[in-house]
């Protein structure tokens, strides 16, 4: 399972950002993009991160795009990325 989520980001200090929450397997990476040209780089996610990344989820299993089942798979990678999340 492969699935991407994007969503842009306001920040008063950085400005405005592109994140990427991408899951590969049971994979969570997030990845950030400032501006047209620059690269993708490692993004610390916040947790209003890993909520907006479940509220997109969501929005997608009534559409058919993502199943209830790997929802539920969703929900755990999430809660185990949060665990380790708050450890650092």
């Amino acid at each position: 399972m492969t699935n991407e989520f994007n969503w842009w980001n306001r920040n008063p200090e950085e400005g405005k950002y592109k994140v990427k929450a991408k899951i590969h397997g049971s994979v969570l990476s997030f990845t950030r993009h400032q501006g047209h040209h620059t690269r993708w780089e490692e993004h610390h996610p916040t947790d209003d991160d890993f909520d907006r990344l479940l509220s997109d989820a969501e929005k997608r299993v009534p559409r058919r795009l993502i199943s209830p089942k790997q929802m539920k798979e969703i929900e755990q990678i999430v809660a185990a990325a949060r665990l380790k999340a708050d450890r650092f």
